[in-house]
């Protein structure tokens, strides 16, 4: 297990994102999101208390045979995770308790994407702590929210389209 201060060897060159996920609780999801991160390049962060064991065989499984090429990182709580945030203006973080959309974003490489739990997002304290840079992704049909690994794929490839594949 990689803790805040040790750095997981990465097969890509550089991070597009860095994606952060706020007390995951569902190891597919986590897994499914560690591939996703491969695939795009982009760092994993897990935020605070897991709803699952790093080793857990479904968050494995889930990941397939990529974990290994996933630039990793696990933070016991938000202030050891905020320490490690250069500039706080180029955090986002993504619920659907907002009106502004991914789309009104201008990502850049680096940029990090926080995620909140599956069963009840981020809490209301960040939102309202950092509303001008909460974003969501618009839904037309009747439901909550997407599932959230899905929802990691769509903020991660629409900031891989605005900064181009040169950049992965």
């Amino acid at each position: 297990m990689k803790t805040s201060h040790q750095k997981s060897t990465s097969k890509y060159p550089q991070s597009n994102f860095k994606i952060v996920l706020i007390e995951p609780e569902i190891p597919n999801n986590t897994g499914n999101i560690g591939r996703t991160c491969v695939g795009a390049c982009c760092e994993l962060h897990l935020v605070g208390r897991l709803g699952f064991e790093i080793n857990d065989k479904q968050l494995k499984r889930a990941g397939l045979d990529y974990w290994p090429h996933l630039s990793f990182f696990q933070h016991p709580n938000w202030e050891s995770w905020w320490e490690k945030v250069e500039n706080p203006e180029r955090v986002f973080f993504m619920t659907t308790k907002v009106e502004k959309t991914l789309f009104e974003a201008k990502f850049q490489p680096g940029d990090w994407l926080v995620f909140g739990k599956e069963t009840k997002g981020l809490a209301p304290e960040i939102i309202e702590k950092y509303s001008k840079q909460c974003l969501t992704i618009p839904m037309q049909g009747p439901i909550r929210s997407l599932n959230l690994a899905t929802a990691v794929a769509i903020v991660t490839f629409e900031g891989i389209r605005q900064i181009g594949p040169s950049q992965a």
